[in-house]
């Protein structure tokens, strides 16, 4: 197996890994039902728990979107530098955008949260 697929498989399976969990704890967690007493004349508890599934998806999926572009472009930046030392400002840039998907996945599933408690 290269480095670049063995990257990649440890990306997905971390990636899976956390968003499973952040998916169990938040989906039978009495204490987060419980903390949103205001907002449960608004929305039944069923309403809340789709809502913490979807915010640990959308940080989960984000990651995982995000672990295989750094992976993908992180290989190519790699071979570019092997030739190119002076690419080395470009190549992080791309790679840091390739990042902030996870960011994003972030502040949406923050959105979600704030909008729920």
């Amino acid at each position: 197996m290269t480095r670049g697929i063995r990257g990649l498989t440890v990306g997905l399976v971390g990636a899976a890994l956390a968003s499973t969990a952040a998916t169990i704890f938040l989906w039978w967690s009495p204490a987060s039902a419980n903390d949103a007493a205001p907002v449960a004349a608004a929305l039944s508890e069923g309403a809340i728990q789709w809502g913490f599934v979807a915010a640990a998806l959308a940080t989960g999926l984000s990651a995982l979107g995000a672990g295989i572009a750094v992976a993908a472009v992180g290989t190519a930046a790699i071979g570019a530098l092997a030739e190119k030392p002076e690419l080395l400002g470009r190549t992080l840039i791309l790679v840091g955008l390739a990042e902030g998907i996870a960011i994003y996945g972030l502040i949406i599933s923050i959105l979600i949260l704030n909008r729920i408690l």
